[in-house]
């Protein structure tokens, strides 16, 4: 950068941004302020009422197993147990509605920090040109605007610090051991307080023989147990709602969610199934096993629906075993929808006055559900599908221009002609840039469901207008792209986890050509392939001629490639990067019907209304159930009222939801009927043919002006790799995003915490960031 527009660059940004340099824009500026001072006002207050609402609601399960917290749920009920609602009503409330609560308040949260963010951006933008930037140096100023936002001392974060590397938990940041200690501690406090609760009810029932003493306190601790695994029930459903607001909330995608509930759902079955074999252990001692085990009283809980509740816990938790599910994927994900089984008996089992305590995550789980099940009905056309030498498919989806996602997405993706039931994650490889109505993803045939995908493209090559009916969920993903949070990447890939950075470094190289704000400015990809085949995929992406010609004089980007299974280049492959794919087209249809916009991420207004006509439709639905069934008949079965409870939750969301569902559906008709009309059939399918052909193009053309090494019979070392830049790059914060097997991950992460145990003062710091997906 020349010295005058470093001066003038430094001038501008170290001036009130948001300042008004002339008495006439002084109104505005003022009006613009007080706009700005009220989305903030309300933004924390918003987030200060939800961190009060969980404290609140975890402090209430910390004083479940006390005498105060009995106490305490026992005036409650007698103070709203004679509502309309009935008891069932007063302890949903207490125990289910904060975290309801925190759901429906999370949007309006989601949508002032998205409106803050872009009225920042414009008023900043706006006052720049105000001040008469030349056309080079605004773009200069927009392009660094969030970098001078941001930049802070370098400095560890516990999300992104690993400490646990190795083991069956896989890479645990510091902020996740803090939470599994915390848990851990929840459990064994719930344990300790339910057992001097016990040891003192002991005491009140008189003169008991040693083994009467014995038998009464295991079935107290049995009940216990069984109490224990009902709250960590209540946590399991929370990550697996794949577009649950919650995580959304907090920033933590599906696919990180997910270890959390294999986690929570190993701890629960656990506990369950103590649980269970104490009361066989009971009944056997008695000598009543086959008389209890089949008992199903009105009052009270029905034994044997919690018989099949827990042995179809068992079944799911078997398959998910790693010898299990490695081998037989399929047994593990069927067996997993068994989950329908294990709710509805477990209501029967509990009955209505406990199972309330455990139904909000459950309900959230159902409104996601629900919405993913009316946004996979609909079939989404394929553009083109294309074949690369080492057997990888690229799909390219249309999509609405009204789907927003970002480069590190994910979707689900199932083709009705290979199985109805299975759907399979798969990172998007293209950025939102790349095109308005489309997406892509990369699929490499490692199983039998890809490889039956890979021969129906390769099919098509030879049977031209081969169908192939695809439906998809999504996307999934952060709720901001964390890529662009760091000035400095490392991105470590093995095989076809580049397809997620090739989205990445698209996104990036967009952001540069068009003078929008973006972070990164220097960027490493480390790349392990097996076979030198598997290079074709960097022709996804042209950095040269299709996206930004002149990218090397903003970015330092380079790449160190590993071809870990030869000794050299083999010369029938030609050029490195210049493998040409097979191409095809799967019966193009010309209405391009695109992916639906009903998914949890999507839009904040629609998906705001659904939860809230969906919980108010529960509460309408509990009363009207109380008031004119319930009551008047006298309904006492603790069973049946547990069913007719699951029962209005589920057609809450279906009823009352699906209303807005189906107006959300016609938005979206309407929205596309309007962008055809701005643009008329020739010039939509002439943007869809460009947008096809850049596409074929990058099949073509390797990125030459990327710095890389390729080294054969080589695998990373990442020793030396996270040394050098330790000595070239300096003390800034290196974001390093890793997608990859979990041995890949576990070495990086290793290397991580080593060199943040032993760095120096002027040493970078390390962020750990994985983006791999594992079911």
């Amino acid at each position: 950068m020349a010295n005058a527009e470093s001066e003038l660059l430094s001038a501008r940004l170290y001036q009130p941004l948001f300042s008004n340099p002339t008495a006439d824009g002084a109104p505005s500026s003022n009006g613009g302020n007080k706009n700005r001072f009220f989305l903030s006002l309300s933004k924390w207050v918003l987030k200060f009422t939800m961190w009060f609402i969980f404290i609140a609601w975890v402090a209430l399960f910390l004083l479940v197993p006390t005498d105060l917290g009995t106490t305490l749920s026992n005036d409650w009920l007698a103070a709203t147990g004679g509502t309309l609602f009935g008891d069932s009503g007063s302890v949903l409330l207490l125990y289910s509605g904060p975290i309801l609560a925190i759901a429906i308040l999370a949007f309006p949260y989601i949508i002032i920090v998205g409106k803050e963010e872009q009225q920042l951006q414009e008023c900043a933008c706006n006052t720049l040109k105000d001040r008469n930037c030349t056309p080079p140096i605004l773009c200069l100023l927009k392009s660094t605007l969030i970098y001078y936002r941001k930049k802070k001392p370098p400095r560890f974060n516990l999300w992104t610090f690993p400490v646990l590397v190795d083991g069956q938990l896989g890479v645990v940041s510091a902020a996740e051991l803090i939470g599994i200690i915390l848990f851990v501690v929840f459990v064994l406090w719930d344990l300790y307080a339910y057992t001097v609760v016990n040891f003192e009810l002991l005491a009140t029932y008189g003169d008991l023989s040693l083994g009467e003493t014995r038998l009464l306190f295991l079935l107290n601790f049995a009940r216990n147990l069984g109490q224990i695994g009902l709250v960590c029930l209540t946590f399991l459903f929370l990550p697996v709602a794949r577009g649950s607001v919650l995580f959304r909330l907090i920033n933590i995608p599906f696919e990180h969610a997910t270890r959390y509930h294999v986690w929570l759902g190993n701890l629960t079955m656990l506990l369950f199934t103590i649980h269970g074999l104490l009361y066989v252990l009971i009944w056997t001692i008695k000598g009543c096993f086959l008389n209890q085990i089949l008992e199903w009283k009105d009052t009270g809980v029905a034994n044997l629906a919690g018989s099949i509740s827990l042995s179809v816990g068992l079944l799911m938790w078997i398959t998910t075993l790693p010898p299990v599910r490695k081998r037989n994927f399929e047994l593990f994900l069927y067996t997993h929808q068994l989950y329908i089984i294990l709710v509805v008996f477990l209501a029967l089992h509990i009955g209505y006055l406990v199972f309330p305590t455990a139904a909000g995550p459950i309900f959230i789980f159902v409104l996601d559900r629900f919405l993913r099940f009316c946004q996979s009905r609909k079939s989404v056309d394929i553009i083109s599908a294309k074949c690369l030498p080492c057997g990888t498919v690229e799909l390219v989806l249309a999509k609405p221009e009204s789907l927003r996602y970002n480069a590190l997405s994910f979707v689900f993706v199932r083709a009705w002609e290979l199985s109805r039931l299975q759907w399979h994650p798969f990172s998007v490889s293209s950025s939102p840039m790349d095109g308005k109505y489309h997406i892509s993803v990369l699929i490499k045939a490692i199983g039998k469901w890809t490889e039956k995908l890979r021969d129906s493209a390769l099919k098509n090559l030879e049977l031209p207008c081969t169908k192939l009916t695809i439906s998809v969920e999504g996307p999934y993903g952060h709720e901001k792209p964390y890529h662009m949070m760091y000035e400095n990447l490392i991105l470590v890939a093995g095989g076809i986890g580049i397809s997620p950075f090739l989205a990445v470094l698209s996104d990036i190289l967009h952001s540069v050509k068009e003078g929008k704000p973006c972070l990164p400015r220097n960027i490493l990809l480390v790349w392990a392939v097996k076979r030198s085949d598997e290079l074709s995929l960097l022709s996804t992406i042209s950095m040269d001629s299709t996206i930004c010609p002149s990218f090397s004089n903003k970015l330092n980007l380079q790449a160190h490639i590993y071809v870990t299974r030869e000794s050299e280049f083999p010369l029938e492959h030609g050029e490195v990067g210049n493998s040409t794919a097979d191409s095809s087209d799967l019966c193009p249809m010309s209405k391009r019907s695109g992916m639906s916009v009903l998914v949890g991420t999507g839009h904040n207004i629609w998906s705001c209304l659904y939860v809230i006509s969906s919980t108010l439709g529960f509460v309408i639905l509990l009363g009207l159930l109380d008031f004119f069934y319930i009551n008047p008949f006298d309904i006492t079965s603790w069973s049946y009222k547990g069913f007719l409870f699951l029962a209005c939750m589920v057609a809450s969301v279906f009823i009352f939801g699906g209303l807005v569902v189906c107006l959300w559906h016609l938005s979206e008709k309407r929205t596309s009927a309007e962008e055809k009309c701005e643009d008329d059939e020739s010039n939509f399918g002439k943007t869809e043919h460009t947008e096809t052909v850049a596409h074929n193009v990058a099949h073509q053309e390797s990125p030459t002006s990327l710095t890389r090494s390729i080294r054969y019979g080589a695998r990373p070392d990442f020793k030396e790799i996270f040394g050098s830049v330790s000595k070239n790059w300096g003390h800034v914060d290196v974001g390093v995003i890793v997608c990859g097997p979990p041995t890949l991950q576990s070495s990086v992460a290793k290397e991580i915490r080593s060199q943040s145990v032993r760095r120096q003062s002027g040493d970078p710091i390390y962020h750990f960031n994985s983006h791999s997906f594992s079911l």
